[in-house]
């Protein structure tokens, strides 16, 4: 029921900053802000792992302990785009970043999630890569 395309993403060095952006494009169904949104990052050889979950008009964001601080994500549903802004990039932030879109239902309710299993779509990621 809904497109998602990231970018932004790219080689930075240690310290550094980028932002990803995250565009929706909704096919059939509800629109972008019925949506709760989340970021997620893979590295090789790694399971995915929670980066942060906003809510539908962005008034409740969730950060994991390895990002607080240093991320922040927020959306424009004006213009259905999701970013995350990245600071004081760490070589550790180096993964695939994906966004993905998680359909209120019976389970989640208007709860943010952080299992990926919980989110209905997925975009196709951006690489990001932090070096020493």
């Amino acid at each position: 029921q809904v497109q998602l395309v990231e970018s932004g993403g790219g080689l930075v060095q240690a310290g550094g900053s980028l932002r990803l952006s995250c565009a929706a494009s909704v096919v059939t169904g509800p629109t972008f802000s019925s949506y709760k949104m989340g970021w997620f990052r893979q590295a090789p050889g790694k399971e995915r792992e929670f980066v942060t979950a906003i809510s539908r008009y962005g008034g409740t964001v969730d950060y994991a302990d390895s990002v607080k601080g240093r991320f922040t994500t927020s959306r424009d549903n004006a213009k259905n785009i999701l970013y995350l802004q990245m600071t004081s990039l760490k070589p550790e932030d180096t993964a695939v970043y994906y966004c993905a879109a998680d359909r209120i239902d019976t389970y989640s309710g208007s709860s943010l999630q952080r299992s990926p299993s919980r989110y209905d779509y997925w975009g196709q990621g951006t690489q990001v890569t932090v070096s020493s």
